[in-house]
This record gives C-alpha cells, structure tokens and sequence, in this order.
C-alpha cells in the first residue's frame, strides 16, 4: 500500500512541475505579445488556459485520493497540503499571464507600452522568468536555503515596479492615459505573479521542515548567533 501511496505522490509532484512549466510558458508568451506587439503569441498565451485548468483539476483529485488512500505521515502529509497551495498559486500565475496577453492582443497593433518604458517592461520579463525557474528547480530538488533566496529576485520587481509607479504619478510618463493605464494593471500583474513564486517557495520550506518561512528564518538566524 505504502508504495502505491507513494507512486501516487511521485505523479503529483510531477504534475506540480508540468504545470508550472505551462504558467511559465504563458508568461513567456505573455511578455512576448506585450513587448512586440505580437498577436499570435498573445493568442497561444491565451491558448492554454484550459490546458492549465485540467493540470488543476487533476491535482485537486489526486489530493483528495491521497488523503482518502491511506493516514499520510507527517511529511506526507505536508507534501499534500503544501502542493494543494502550489496549485492555486500556479492558477492564480496564469491568470495575471493571461491578462497581460489579453490587453497585448485588445490594443493591437498598437503598442501597449511607450517606447521609452519598453526597458523596464522588458525588465520585470526577465526578473519572472528567473524566479520560475528558480521555483520550477525548487518542486524538483526542495531546498529551504534556496526557497528563502527567491524573495532577493522578489524584492528586485518590488523595487522595479515601485520605479514604474513614481513614473506614472510624478509628471514623467509619455504615453497616453489609456497606456498609463495599462502599464499600471501590468505592472501590477507581474508583482504579483512574483509574489506567488515566494508564495511557491513559502510552501517548500514548510515541505522540507515542518516550518513556516518566518520560523525558519528565525532558527536559522538563532543559529548562526550561536556559532559565533
């Protein structure tokens, strides 16, 4: 029975990494209508919505089988709590990826950022696609050391989006109300997809060790205190 639970666990944990590859795969494409006004790439963006919904669906069902298989111990039980979280967070990833998409592909062909912001846009593409990456290297090595240095590439688009916003509202912004608009809500989008990937990366720590983010870094700042 034991190894049939854990077969099941194994097939979870590889549907976590397929659907963040997917998320992932609709921000690239996201960021590519955005930046080159690129139609056919907000519209395979759009595309798999529904490919991101069955992954869900089925990984909510494998956690209802796995808790009603068998008494999980405790990390495998983790393991299924924590992963039920990733899934809404991955959900939740697609859905800003795809609002991007959607306002590329409802302004084309014109562009939806000016071209003088064109930088920092292209910017927060390459700070989130890092952090899925880093999130995807995460699901398959768990690592709490490498899950709590996720929130440095957090804090860049926190700072790059704060940049952004005091452009829109200090009298520097070129483009035209409906741009400013736009580049407000994106902005915005790729936030908060980022705050998911920590979100991710919160949920691994609580996998590997039983803790929460902050009682994991506390330990580990108790413990470096006691070293020196």
């Amino acid at each position: 029975m034991r190894t049939a639970y854990r077969e099941h666990l194994d097939a979870f944990s590889h549907d976590l990494v397929v659907i963040c590859d997917i998320v992932d795969t609709v921000m690239v494409k996201a960021s590519e209508a955005l930046l080159h006004t690129s139609l056919q790439a907000a519209e395979e963006a759009l595309s798999l919505e529904e490919k991101v919904e069955d992954i869900a669906r089925r990984c909510e069902t494998r956690a209802v089988e796995l808790l009603a298989l068998e008494g999980p111990v405790a990390r495998d039980l983790r393991q299924v709590v924590s992963s039920i979280y990733i899934v809404e967070d991955f959900r939740r990833m697609g859905a800003l990826a795809m609002h991007i998409a959607s306002t590329a592909r409802r302004r084309h062909p014109q562009p939806v950022i000016p071209e003088d912001q064109r930088g920092s846009f292209e910017r927060f593409s390459q700070l989130v696609a890092d952090m899925a990456d880093q999130t995807r290297d995460l699901l398959r090595e768990p690592d709490a050391q490498a899950a709590v240095a996720l929130s440095t590439d957090d804090d860049a688009v926190d700072e790059l989006h704060q940049r952004v916003m005091a452009g829109l509202t200090q009298g520097r912004w070129t483009g035209t109300v409906a741009q400013a608009v736009d580049a407000t809500l994106i902005g915005r989008y790729y936030e908060r997809y980022a705050d998911h990937c920590v979100n991710v990366a919160a949920r691994v720590i609580y996998l590997t060790t039983g803790m929460t983010r902050s009682e994991y870094l506390a330990q580990d700042r108790d413990a470096r205190r006691s070293r020196m």
